[in-house]
């Protein structure tokens, strides 16, 4: 029996559109970046492609727990003396929410050229609108994450 190794051409890539409202940033990106690389296929290779297309709508409505609205900041450098920029994730999250799920999302794939190919594969939007409507994406349920919120909190009553 020989070895099964995923070539490129042969992998069938699909279109999924992901609801973030409600959903805990750090388990949406997680789960992303798993689908983004392919590991929820039964034919994942480490060296190559084999994840999908991934939409995300209402990334203004995604959850931060604790006080990270407030203590968390985002730091990036302009690369002129003194030119480090910070962002508190509020006001991040004001003018550009998608943002925020992009970085979670970026920060959990490799890198590398192959981790800046898969972050191509993903779509953000802040609103429930989006413009790959041609794709037919199909709705893909998180439920499952809120599934350890929901029965704790069922459970204290």
């Amino acid at each position: 029996m020989s070895t099964f190794v995923a070539k490129p051409k042969e992998v069938v890539r699909q279109w999924f559109e992901i609801d973030a409202e409600g959903v805990v940033l750090g388990r949406l990106a997680s789960t992303v970046a798993a689908m983004l690389r392919g590991k929820n296929k039964p034919h994942f290779a480490t060296n190559a492609d084999t994840g999908d297309f991934i939409i995300i709508v209402n990334a203004e409505k995604v959850l931060l727990t604790g006080k990270k609205l407030d203590k968390k900041i985002y730091r990036h450098h302009s690369l002129y003396p003194g030119g480090m920029k910070e962002i508190k994730c509020r006001d991040l999250m004001a003018k550009r929410p998608e943002r925020i799920i992009e970085l979670a999302v970026r920060g959990m794939l490799p890198k590398n050229a192959f981790g800046r190919a898969l972050y191509k594969k993903l779509k953000v939007f802040a609103g429930p609108e989006h413009s790959h409507q041609a794709q037919n994406p199909q709705k893909f349920d998180l439920s499952f994450l809120d599934g350890q919120k929901k029965s704790s909190a069922s459970s204290n009553k």
